[in-house]
């Protein structure tokens, strides 16, 4: 954004042309939706919006950003993340604009900013850099403090005079002006806030505690004989400002390491990109948002694809970890398609742009990960509720702690109010579930797989059973040759397999690829012409040799039966294998020879088996159900090493076989890709579906799998199984903190600063712990040859599918 949206981003934000910039359209109730061709955005029925906001410091931040939303007549919708400060808002453009029910999160106090929108990452970044001046400014002066207050510490009755008493105290109220105008600034600013709004939040006790800390202090410190005069806490003061600004700083640095993966996706694309001009020599650079279908753009060595495309002019190589979890480089060569987050990694690339904003791949991967991130799992909502309630108990027990404290010493009361105040903040509690949860949610995406439903993390905890689909899911998507037989003497296999991949080029269908990538590297000296076929049945060609050594043939390539050699041995192999014969017609009378016959077969992923083996090792049984024939079924169910195998399946059978493991009891997990799988990964549990899966069963699955690994569906309930483990730490941490401290706080045995400590302390030591979960286990399972190798992966022709 230019300098003049940093200014008054809001009011250009009303231009419909900038909405897609940071949300699409959608349906009432929330839903995808496309606008019809020719429709303006003024037109979509609603709009989905993300925005980051600022000025967020807990979760009842969010509860009220969240009321101030619903408010606004014309929003539907209203979802903030205390984690994450990001929210999202579905709005009706016919009755409210982007100004409208931003000027609400401003009257709440707050500030939303476009969440892809590069004036919120700058704006980031200052608040980080003002976050670590608060940090040093209230070290530099806690450690003068200290020093000034240390005399009196060590001293003994009459060392002191009374000047020089009164002088350390006057030069401790001087050191301590600027931690409690500059670094103490977001705590008053916040409550200021609440107290104008009349709320409570997290922030409110605590400025509380720093302003009774200060006025005691400074009233001891101006009248020394006074009510308050006996002691003075500016050391006190300052060290639990410090402790409490170190807390919230790691804890910062912290949370965007370690479950930070959605903000690193969505500022992948570049804010702007250089496209071709009309005269098709010079190149400017436009906006990448002003990107339209058709457009010629350069993309230089280092930078993001900013839309999906095809190379037109040079060859290159891409990093497509976002998409396959995977950081090998893939070949990209002249003519081969290219996606948006990807990153160009070799030369300067010419590419055609073929989709643009909400059609992107990589715009699909954004809005999952956006619509997990804003998700509460049931344990955080239920930290939510607890925490203004929470807040409220807490200073009635500030003010009966005073009231009781206060007949035998003024001072040393409201010193124990203070304690009270700062030492039962709720903030370990209200981040002992979202912090683990979107860690763990992190770490997945950036080894490819991406959580669509947070609750799917806690559901998939308690899985006890796995359900695989077989087609594209325990096996490779299409076939693989298993072996050749040659009919006639003096035909080498190599040949046979050159004179098929002649016909076989032809033809799209799975066999024939797999005939084409077993083919030897001199199998293009056969041309095929004259080609005919018979859907379901084979291919029949003339084929000529390119280098004139041998006369034309006509052959055909398919079935026994279309090969004109009848059945054969095909039937002896049942439904297990494929059997493509190779034929050559002899005479003009349809009379055929066989030449050659090609066993083939679907094949297993190669991580299959050992994946099945460490699920079966956590105590989770695993089922097949397929609606392929029950003999290919059972013998992919034997290569895998599993006993249930269940084939000839409907979707409606899928789906009454998985009710029928849920009503005994089970907790059903399943994995699947294709059409049919829809109504089966809605029906269970938790489901998994591959990124190349058509987009009903992707929509209605809770984890999406952008690679082509087996491997992370056991990792993945390694991980979750974790992290409720990490959220039931925190929350017995939190519940524990607070049922020893406050009693300590209450009878006065817990000054201000330990008070502090103790609050920065809980509050860190759940990120930390949540920060475990930032590595995936169960790496061994994978592969060796997961690394992705050009052609395998997520190939141009399944991105397409997407």
């Amino acid at each position: 954004m230019d300098s003049l949206q940093a200014q008054h981003p809001t009011t250009l934000l009303d231009d419909p042309q900038e909405w897609a910039s940071f949300g699409r359209p959608c349906a009432p109730s929330g839903a995808p939706a496309e606008l019809p061709a020719g429709a303006t955005p003024q037109e979509a029925p609603a709009w989905e919006s993300h925005v980051v906001l600022s000025g967020m410091h807990c979760a009842a931040c969010a509860l009220t950003i969240e009321d101030a939303l619903r408010s606004v007549p014309g929003v539907l919708a209203a979802d903030v993340s205390a984690t994450t400060h990001r929210a999202r808002i579905v709005w009706q453009p016919a009755q409210v604009l982007p100004s409208g029910w931003m000027a609400a999160v401003a009257r709440a106090g707050y500030q939303a900013l476009p969440a892809v929108d590069a004036y919120a990452r700058t704006q980031r970044q200052q608040d980080n850099r003002r976050a670590l001046w608060r940090w040093l400014v209230a070290g530099f002066c806690m450690m003068q403090v200290m020093m000034y207050a240390w005399p009196a510490y060590v001293a003994q009755p009459g060392d002191l005079s009374q000047e020089m008493e009164t002088l350390l105290r006057w030069a401790s109220w001087v050191i301590t002006l600027p931690v409690v105008c500059f670094a103490c600034g977001p705590f008053f600013a916040s409550a200021l806030r609440d107290v104008r709004l009349r709320r409570v939040s997290m922030d409110l006790p605590v400025a509380l505690g720093m302003a009774i800390t200060f006025a005691v202090s400074t009233a001891g410190t101006f009248d020394p004989a006074g009510l308050f005069g006996r002691e003075v806490f500016y050391d006190s003061l300052t060290m639990f400002v410090f402790f409490l600004l170190t807390g919230r700083w790691l804890e910062l640095r912290l949370r965007d390491r370690t479950a930070g993966a959605l903000e690193a996706v969505m500022n992948r694309l570049p804010d702007s990109v250089e496209r071709r001009g009309a005269d098709g020599a010079t190149f400017t650079r436009v906006a990448t948002r002003r990107l339209a279908v058709g457009d010629v753009i350069r993309v230089l060595p280092g930078e993001a694809f900013p839309a999906d495309g095809r190379i037109t002019e040079g060859s290159t190589q891409a990093d497509e970890a976002l998409l396959t979890g995977e950081s090998t480089p893939v070949a990209r060569p002249l003519g081969s398609a290219v996606v948006a987050g990807s990153y160009n990694l070799q030369a300067a690339v010419q590419v055609c742009v073929e989709r643009v904003g909400s059609a992107t791949r990589f715009a699909q991967i954004v809005a999952l990960m956006e619509s997990a991130s804003l998700q509460k799992p049931r344990l955080a909502q239920l930290a939510d509720r607890v925490a203004r309630p929470f807040l409220i108990a807490v200073l009635l027990a500030a003010v009966l702690a005073a009231a009781y404290w206060w007949p035998s010493d003024p001072g040393h009361a409201l010193m124990v109010a203070v304690a009270v105040l700062i030492v039962t903040c709720p903030c370990a509690l209200s981040l002992a579930t979202p912090v683990a949860m979107l860690t763990a949610a992190g770490t997945l995406a950036r080894h490819g797989l991406l959580v669509r439903n947070l609750q799917g993390l806690e559901a998939l905890a308690a899985v006890d059973t796995i359900v695989f689909d077989k087609t594209g899911t325990l096996t490779r998507d299409g076939m693989a040759l298993q072996t050749v037989h040659t009919s006639i003497a003096g035909l080498a296999h190599g040949d046979a397999l050159a004179l098929a991949a002649a016909l076989a080029r032809q033809s799209v269908h799975p066999a024939s690829r797999a005939l084409c990538a077993a083919a030897p590297a001199d199998a293009g000296r056969w041309v095929a012409t004259q080609v005919v076929e018979e859907a379901g049945r084979g291919l029949t060609a003339t084929v000529t040799d390119g280098q004139g050594a041998a006369a034309p043939r006509r052959l055909r390539l398919g079935s026994a039966r279309h090969a004109g050699v009848g059945a054969g041995e095909e039937g002896a192999h049942g439904d297990a294998l494929l059997q493509v014969v190779l034929s050559e017609e002899v005479d003009g009378q349809g009379t055929a020879v066989e030449l050659a016959r090609f066993t083939l077969a679907e094949q297993l992923r190669p991580e299959a088996h050992a994946v099945v083996q460490a699920l079966q090792h956590e105590g989770v049984a695993v089922h097949v159900l397929s609606g392929d024939r029950m003999a290919s079924v059972r013998r992919v169910a034997a290569q895998a090493g599993i006993a249930q195998a269940q084939g000839d399946c409907t979707p409606g059978g899928k789906l009454a076989a998985l009710q029928m493991l849920q009503s005994a009891g089970r907790h059903v997990a399943m994995v699947g890709d294709g059409l049919n799988d829809g109504p089966v990964l809605a029906g269970a549990h938790v489901s998994f579906a591959f990124g190349c899966a058509v987009p009903l069963a992707r929509a209605q699955a809770d984890f999406v799998v952008l690679g082509a690994s087996l491997a992370l569906v056991p990792e993945a309930l390694l991980l979750a199984r974790r992290t409720l483990r990490v959220v039931r730490q925190n929350l017995w941490w939190a519940a524990l903190y607070n049922a020893l401290c406050v009693p300590l706080a209450v009878l006065g045995y817990m000054p201000a600063w330990l008070a502090g400590l103790g609050m920065a302390a809980s509050s860190l030591l759940v990120v930390l712990n949540a920060s475990r979960l930032a590595r995936l286990p169960g790496e061994k399972l994978r592969a060796p040859g997961r690394a992705q190798a050009p052609g395998q992966g997520l190939a141009p022709a399944a991105l397409e599918a997407v």
